[in-house]
């Protein structure tokens, strides 16, 4: 890594030289340009750094999508408990981590690779910025993906215009790495899949199928064959946990571990409380370390974990400190290496989705729904998944906050469905199993979750204890829950056309509660 580093740094200085630097004098100590092009350093170097920025900061996905999906929670009243976990807005940065870190570099990789003629690293460039942004844009809704690079007041594509380029562009990425199978240059710069091309044909198929699926109810046509496309391509799909796409943590602490173990400001939630203990869910150990005081968890001994509500009333931090942290594994730099980004799980509850919707080569909804949630506990180490999947009795359990004397924090469980699968169910029932199976497979990497919660309305979440929601950044009505994020400061002040050309493509205001193209509401079933 450390290498990489060097040859970065050494890239980025030599980057401004003059065209005459073969007639300048050379410093013997320094590394030349040729040196440089050597084993494709002058662009690889870019790839660690990209894949590391997908995931963002500690705190930003910890204090949005991660709220918002509940499955964590925090202990600490940040500003008087008035912020983004109580649905008002105070860190929204996300934008500009990712244009700073994988648009920008990707770009630049982009051009030296199309000018060098090293057509498999622009195609994985390009790839990593449709990851970055098929991100961002669920934050946001419309966002700079075709006309990125332009200068002056650059104009957002409409959500309809960026899944068309990224489907348009996922085209000529999968083409390129399934005519490339066998091309070994990307493996000095990969630690996803070592290099293996026809491995990041496999997730571009599979991000393909994601993308597809997220579009399902506002462009079923559009859905429907580009979600075929990816069930039929021959580099195939993500369907066996040793092909994993995971991301390096390239030596650093794994995000949230940092957040929960040295900072002290995220628990397990409540949530995760009442669904993983209520339907028997041994994926909790593997999730989660059991709290140490008996009094916590009075109401299932027998499962010794307690989580925080979700936008909780909190006086003080300590109120809620000795809950259930995550699992101290993570907290291990050297046992903990890299971090999931697309699973088996996640591809069979899309193709058990897919199959309720009537798309050819998705297969059986059970038998992709039930390999789903066994892909998971395979995938966790935990056993007990076929007793899991055949419970036809079990439901999410009622909240109760230990240490909350007014009771604000408690709920009652809004889930009605169980695990074991129904073939006599509705296809909207049938729905619900498969998105709140994927909504715990989802863990660690939940912003497909937030997705899904606004694209179906599942899993059936409680609302937030505490709801600061107001008319600064928009009102989250009671039932509803954050849709998106507001358009980032520096845009507003810097791209004013910009931003009042994407506010007309939003379809509503620049709020927290305006739906985003694909967040159509209603039936998820014509």
């Amino acid at each position: 890594m450390k290498k990489i580093l060097f040859l970065f740094i050494s890239f980025i200085v030599f980057s401004g030289c003059t065209k005459n630097f073969e007639e300048l004098n050379v410093n013997p100590y320094q590394i030349s340009n040729e040196s440089l092009r050597q084993d494709f350093n002058n662009i690889g170097s870019f790839y660690p750094s990209m894949l590391n920025f997908i995931f963002g900061t500690q705190t930003h996905h910890n204090l949005l999508n991660v709220t918002y999906t509940q499955q964590l929670a925090t202990p600490t009243p940040f500003t008087g408990n008035i912020n983004n976990t109580t649905y008002y807005v105070r860190w929204n940065t996300y934008w500009g981590r990712e244009y700073s870190n994988v648009m920008a570099p990707a770009k630049q990789v982009i051009d030296i690779a199309n000018e060098g003629g090293y057509t498999v690293f622009a195609a994985w460039a390009k790839l990593i910025q449709i990851i970055s942004m098929s991100r961002v844009t669920l934050y946001q809704g419309p966002v700079i993906y075709t006309h990125y690079g332009e200068t002056g007041q650059v104009l957002y594509d409409s959500e309809e215009e960026l899944y068309t380029a990224f489907f348009s562009d996922l085209d000529e990425i999968i083409d390129m790495f399934n005519a490339n199978a066998d091309y070994s240059g990307l493996a000095n710069f990969d630690a996803s899949y070592g290099g293996d091309v026809a491995s990041w044909a496999r997730y571009a198929n599979s991000l393909r199928l994601q993308l597809a699926m997220r579009v399902s109810k506002v462009a079923p046509s559009m859905a429907k064959s580009e979600g075929e496309k990816a069930l039929a391509d021959p580099a195939g799909l993500i369907l066996s946990n040793d092909q994993t796409f995971y991301i390096s943590l390239y030596g650093a602490k794994f995000h949230p571990a940092t957040i929960c173990f040295d900072w002290g400001d995220t628990r397990m939630s409540a949530t995760m409380e009442s669904i993983l203990i209520g339907y028997k869910d041994n994926r909790i150990s593997k999730f989660f370390d059991p709290v140490s005081s008996e009094s916590l968890v009075s109401d299932h001994p027998d499962w010794p974990y307690k989580g925080i509500r979700n936008g909780a009333v909190l006086n003080a931090k300590d109120d809620h400190l000795a809950f259930s942290t995550i699992n101290s594994s993570f907290n291990s730099i050297s046992g903990f290496t890299k971090r999931k980004y697309m699973s088996a799980d996640e591809v069979y509850f899309l193709m058990a989705e897919a199959a309720l919707r009537g798309w050819t080569g998705a297969g059986d909804a059970k038998e992709n729904y039930e390999s789903g949630v066994k892909a998971s506990f395979e995938l966790w180490g935990a056993g007990g998944a076929d007793a899991y999947l055949a419970d036809d009795s079990s439901l999410p359990l009622d909240y109760v906050d230990p240490v909350d004397a007014t009771h604000t924090n408690d709920f009652q469980n809004r889930i009605t469905t169980t695990v074991a699968w129904d073939e006599a169910a509705s296809n909207e029932e049938k729905l619900e199993k498969i998105i709140t199976q994927k909504w715990i497979a989802c863990y660690t990497n939940e912003m497909e979750s937030w997705m899904d919660l606004r694209r179906t309305g599942y899993p059936k979440l409680p609302d937030v204890a505490v709801n600061y929601s107001s008319t600064d950044w928009g009102i989250v009505e009671k039932g509803d829950i954050v849709r998106r994020f507001p358009f980032v400061t520096a845009e507003r002040t810097g791209n004013e056309a910009g931003v009042a050309d994407a506010t007309t493509k939003l379809g509503g205001p620049d709020l927290i509660n305006t739906r985003l193209w694909w967040d159509t509401g209603g039936s998820n079933f014509p």
